[in-house]
């Protein structure tokens, strides 16, 4: 079925008179905007902020992302602020059992002790080129397997073209908006050398824990300094924040850039309905039983302890999401919303005869994707997408293995992860140092073995593949024990090996890989043919329709590419309690018990004296954010740093799927906080001037 023509008039539409359009359908501070297509007359009309070109180009190049998170520069000396969370897997990796950097917190006082984070890699966005005509020209007329392959090998055309010769330095990404009714190409700097310079002790930094989680009022000082080098150098930048102390007062506008992740507010009933049952019948009990696994685990000594926390926190955050995300689905008025929308629309292109010429009835196509996922989405979680493989090494074995077989292939002909733009991120956690730990890889392995054999049944042909006549604890000790795959120097061996290294290669988890490829495989092509490619092209369909009822004026939903949310700083009431915007010092004291997730380290305790009681602490807004955002500066409209995004109240756990202007809330750490705590607990005088741009 041959689009081009109205997609085209639709894509023309979408950069024209967008002002207008955008302050008719967004009638509250809703939306994580392209920077191509901002509400820019309702900003006007309720903030009297006009952005110029040469704001949002800097926005665009201090704004950050690092993996799973936003970020920012902070200085011209590649200084960047994130989360604490956000990090926290970098100071994991640059811990050991005598010395706990997430417990005790880290600060370089001169440049040279900066620590390398092993695998992480920093992407600021330089360009973005429109390839919509592209991408539809390739898939036109095509479904299944080889709509799949077209887009797949046009993704890998793009991206090779964009980068260019320059593979260390710069990274591009294809992103897919409007599922499917637009495509963009996002070229990256990409830092491959990112050292941690500051981090709090996680007491302070994740005060509260668990209870207080996507609650407020809120004490955390969740925040990390990092900083990019190039060529063993701290990076020259011209774009970046500068702070205002200050911070913003309640109204003020506040304009958050970042990377959201994911959001579902385009899916269809059928899809939602999906993912609904998919997050009930299958996340949640996972979740529930890794939670199970990790308490358990963490019980045996500290270090075991400090080895299960960090990965429980992941944990018992996806627990509450899943659990906010249920709720929204399982009520009635968001379902009944999107099946009005959704009838509306169709309704719409039946009563137009040429629309509904080219776009047919995508929604019954995606019906058929849904149902076709539920009758392999258990296998293919589990096998594919490596569910029931809970280690580290296999992961690295896969990559090995799969990485020698599709490296001898034409570029455009790979599985999408291994065409040539990713390699550089592939070879970077190959040589990685970071440590492994055999007893907690045997210990998630055992779990993970254990759900595979519960979920599939021991008759099965995989289960039988795995375990043998073995329990999942002795197949777990053996495949550990007998891996040399922790050592950066092995996996390099056999990744510059290719396939040769592979064959030859005696390692029990290359073993099991080559064993499970052909099954593996064999769902991930039918996952791609029956479901992802049947959705992402009647997805594209929808979104033809979508812009010939409403108009452009919409924003696609969140991929982790950069957008800008606005709004202001806001409380809000819920059953009858009114919630005011800003919590405090002294509020931080008060909630202190000395004990578990309410105790403070010991440099805030002798720091209590010193510090303002009534300096603002944490502090709401009403911008619309979802994961992803975690690590995104706060900053006005003079593009100064008023605060640092790090988490959303229990409503807004739905904004996966909608926008309440009324109760969503962003959490975020004032920016005086971070000064206050600079100079007053952790002494750290040089970051600081830097960090003000003061000598």
């Amino acid at each position: 079925m041959n689009t081009h023509p109205l997609l085209r008039r639709a894509i023309v539409g979408l950069m024209c008179g967008l002002g207008a359009l955008a302050a008719a359908s967004a009638w509250a501070d809703e939306g994580m905007w392209t920077l191509d297509n901002l509400p820019r007359a309702l900003l006007k009309q309720r903030y009297g902020f006009e952005p110029t070109q040469a704001w949002l180009d800097k926005v665009m190049r201090a704004s950050a992302r690092i993996p799973g998170c936003s970020a920012s520069f902070v200085s011209p000396d590649g200084l960047v602020m994130t989360n604490h969370h956000c990090a926290e897997r970098c100071v994991g990796q640059l811990s050991t059992p005598d010395n706990d950097r997430v417990a005790k917190g880290f600060l370089a006082r001169e440049r040279g002790q900066e620590q390398r984070c092993p695998e992480m890699e920093l992407n600021r966005l330089e360009n973005i080129t429109d390839v919509t005509e592209v991408m539809n020209a390739a898939t036109a007329g095509k479904q299944g397997a080889a709509y799949q392959a077209a887009e797949d090998a046009t993704r890998a055309r793009l991206t090779r073209e964009c980068r260019g010769s320059d593979a260390e330095s710069t990274r591009c990404d294809l992103v897919t908006l409007y599922r499917g009714g637009r495509y963009q190409l996002y070229k990256y700097r990409r830092y491959s050398d990112v050292r941690l310079v500051w981090v709090p002790e996680f007491s302070v930094a994740q005060f509260g824990g668990d209870p207080d989680n996507f609650n407020f009022p809120r004490w955390s000082l969740d925040t990390t300094f990092l900083r990019a080098y190039e060529g063993g150098q701290p990076a020259k930048v011209a774009d970046y924040f500068r702070f205002k102390v200050a911070g913003a007062e309640p109204g003020e506008l506040t304009l958050v850039p970042g990377h959201p992740g994911n959001t579902q507010r385009q899916l269809t009933v059928a899809q939602l309905e999906a993912l609904r049952d998919r997050l009930a019948l299958q996340v949640l009990p996972s979740l529930s039983e890794s939670r199970g696994g990790l308490l358990q685990y963490g019980r045996q000594d500290a270090e075991s302890h400090r080895l299960a926390d960090g990965a429980l926190q992941g944990v018992e955050n996806g627990l509450k999401v899943i659990r906010g995300e249920l709720e929204a689905l399982s009520g009635r008025s968001l379902m009944e919303t999107k099946r009005r929308a959704e009838q509306q629309l169709r309704e719409f292109v039946a009563a137009r005869p040429e629309l509904k010429a080219r776009v047919g009835d995508p929604w019954v196509d995606i019906e058929k994707a849904t149902r076709a996922a539920r009758a392999i989405g258990t296998e293919y979680s589990m096998i594919e997408m490596g569910q029931a493989f809970g280690s580290s090494l296999f992961q690295q074995a896969r990559v090995l293995v799969r990485g020698a077989a599709e490296r001898g292939k034409p570029n455009g002909e790979r599985l999408r992860e291994f065409v040539d733009t990713n390699l550089p991120q592939i070879e970077q956690r190959l040589r990685s140092p970071a440590p492994v730990y055999p007893a907690f890889e045997q210990a998630r392995l055992t779990w993970s073995l254990n759900r595979l054999r519960s979920t599939l049944g021991a008759d099965d042909a995989t289960v039988k593949l795995v375990l043998g006549r073995r329990t999942p604890e002795q197949v777990a000790q053996a495949l550990v024990s007998g891996s040399k795959l922790a050592q950066p120097a092995e996996r390099l061996r056999l990744w510059n090996g290719g396939q040769a290294a592979i064959e030859q290669s005696d390692d029990p988890f290359i073993q099991l890989v080559r064993k499970l490829e052909p099954t593996a495989r064999a769902l991930r092509q039918r996952y791609e043919a029956d479901v992802q490619a049947v959705e992402r092209e009647a997805a594209q369909r929808v979104a033809i329709a979508s812009f010939a009822q409403t108009g452009p004026g919409v924003y696609p939903d969140a991929t982790f590419s950069l957008r800008l949310s606005f709004g202001s700083v806001k409380g809000w009431e819920e059953n009858g309690r009114k919630i005011g915007p800003y919590t405090d010092v002294a509020g931080l004291y008060a909630r202190a018990t000395g004990e578990d997730p309410f105790a403070l380290p010991p440099s805030w305790v002798a720091a209590q004296g010193q510090l303002q009681g009534s300096q603002r602490f944490n502090f709401v807004t009403d911008n619309d954010i979802i994961g992803g955002n975690s690590g995104s500066p706060v900053i006005n409209r003079e593009a100064e740093i008023v605060g640092l995004a790090f988490d959303g109240n229990m409503p807004s756990i739905g904004g996966a799927f909608f926008f309440d202007d009324k109760l969503n809330r962003m959490v975020g750490l004032h920016s005086g906080a971070i000064v206050e705590a600079l100079r007053k607990v952790y002494r750290a005088d040089g970051l600081l001037q830097e960090l003000l741009g003061k000598p």
